[in-house]
């Protein structure tokens, strides 16, 4: 089978310890050959050689023009997603853009314009879609047994303070740029895959020490689907839960690793009709309702972050030699941003002199 050759632009926390180590999986190196890296810190492009045994550039310009690579991991800081990704479709590669993909509709749009002309193959690299809490979540909304799903919430939240580039707007940095398209692009999903008709966020800077901010509560609502309540926060030390479900005959709760959750059986309930006028003796509703309890835990490889990060790529081998769907098109992603974008409107902050 041949091995696709990738080229690795940027060797940090995400182009060295995600992409990188991934790629050295079992699995992964049966389809994928890492044949270069770029980065402008020395030190990081010797580690790569190293490890990979590739050529090594300093400036992403020249590891665009090596013949030998076909997939560019475009994993540079935030604000050069959409220009390095649309220069190296232009240089004839295929492309895995890291997130965030872009702080904007617009320029997702000049990216679609770019696909379009080069009929180049692309992608953004999103692997929460492949965490199984959510995965059991999502499967347990799914099977009915929750009845009408009413609301979902989500909450990505610790305690936490930050100092480094991804503190700042001009480098598209903040907590809903940086961790929220996950827990964004889960929500969007366990929302039922639509545009929100509603949305409504407050942003504040709590404990950062750059100008975007840190603590994120967001509403989405749309007309016969739940209303989502996402959190991402970095000023919260107890965490009660990841992910809770509310729903017309029970409900979930549970974080990344333990799900809980109770329903009735309504073909089990006592039948109850309207009473209009007040109940005997003062009493309140009242009924035996018989409730079910189940539970589940993620376990080995589904604990594994990096587990998850193959199954993306696996996805995305299939999707570029098979024609295979991307288990996180192009659409939903450019969904993610318009929420994001609307929420930066509603939440404009101050910035920094620089």
């Amino acid at each position: 089978m041949k091995k696709i050759k990738v080229g690795i632009i940027g060797q940090g926390r995400s182009g060295w310890d995600i992409h990188g180590i991934a790629l050295q999986r079992p699995k992964l190196k049966e389809l994928f050959e890492v044949v270069a890296v770029c980065d402008k810190l020395s030190d990081r492009t010797e580690d790569a050689v190293k490890a990979y045994g590739c050529k090594a550039y300093t400036d992403y310009k020249d590891l665009l023009k090596d013949p030998k690579v076909e997939l560019v991991v475009n994993a540079t800081q935030s604000v050069d997603h959409i220009p390095v990704s649309i220069e190296a479709l232009k240089a004839g590669k295929m492309v895995l853009s890291e997130k965030p993909l872009s702080p904007s509709v617009a320029l997702v749009e000049k990216l679609e314009a770019t696909i379009k002309k080069t009929g180049k193959f692309f992608a953004v690299f999103q692997q929460s879609r492949f965490a199984p809490t959510y995965r059991k979540v999502l499967e347990i909304m799914n099977s009915g047994i929750l009845g009408r799903i009413v609301m979902v919430k989500v909450a990505f939240n610790g305690f936490a303070r930050r100092w480094d580039w991804q503190t700042l707007q001009e480098k598209c940095g903040g907590n809903l740029l940086n961790t929220g398209p996950h827990p964004l692009d889960q929500a969007l999903q366990l929302m039922g895959d639509v545009d929100p008709e509603k949305i409504l966020c407050y942003m504040d800077r709590a404990n950062t020490y750059g100008d975007a901010e840190d603590h994120v509560k967001l509403i989405m609502s749309a007309k016969n689907h739940p209303v989502v309540d996402l959190e991402i926060s970095s000023c919260s030390p107890f965490n009660p839960y990841v992910y809770q479900v509310y729903g017309t005959n029970g409900g979930l709760t549970g974080d990344h690793k333990t799900l809980n959750w109770k329903w009735y059986d309504p073909a089990e309930a006592p039948m109850q009709k309207l009473i209009r006028e007040p109940l005997e003796g003062r009493a309140y509703c009242s009924e035996n309702l018989p409730m079910y309890e189940a539970s589940w835990t993620s376990s080995g490889e589904g604990l594994d972050f990096h587990s998850r990060v193959e199954k993306f790529y696996l996805n995305l081998f299939d999707a570029i030699t098979k024609g295979a769907p991307l288990e996180v098109p192009l659409y939903q992603v450019k969904r993610q941003i318009a929420v994001i974008e609307e929420c930066h409107k509603q939440n404009p902050l101050s910035k920094l002199k620089k």
